[in-house]
């Protein structure tokens, strides 16, 4: 497997609830975590006073970020519809040459900046609301 250009690693949202994802506008980092807790079921009889854990019984979850240049643009004006709103639809995360990761996402941080030298910006981070399916490419 050869390197993987970033710009590849792209967030789509579904813009209109009908399964219609397009790239949020503009971005130009973006990041997916994978996280699951775990559940310690160490007791006094654990081989050797090693930690134990319960197999596939921690919460599961999963996390977007992505910063840019802020453009105005139809997924713009979607993302600030669906933070103020709450809402929680589909969003996908394509990854080069691995697969695609879609599910219900909430957008907890939405953040605007500028300097009166530059190009104004903008930040968010999503964190999975549900069940997240994996297709690979």
């Amino acid at each position: 497997m050869t390197a993987q250009s970033g710009k590849d690693l792209l967030i789509k949202i579904d813009i209109d609830g009908a399964a219609q994802f397009q790239t949020i506008a503009g971005l130009r980092a973006t990041r997916i975590s994978f996280n699951a807790e775990t559940v310690d079921v160490t007791s006094l009889e654990s081989q050797g006073g090693w930690r134990e854990l319960l197999a596939g019984a921690g919460v599961r979850s999963a996390s977007l970020s992505g910063s840019g240049i802020f453009k105005d643009s139809a997924t713009d004006a979607r993302a600030r519809e669906l933070f103020f709103e709450g809402s929680i639809p589909r969003f996908q995360v394509v990854i080069p040459d691995f697969g695609i990761v879609e599910g219900p996402f909430q957008i907890t941080t939405l953040e605007y900046a500028g300097a009166h030298n530059g190009e104004a910006t903008y930040e968010l981070s999503l964190a999975s609301a549900g069940a997240i399916e994996f297709s690979a490419l």
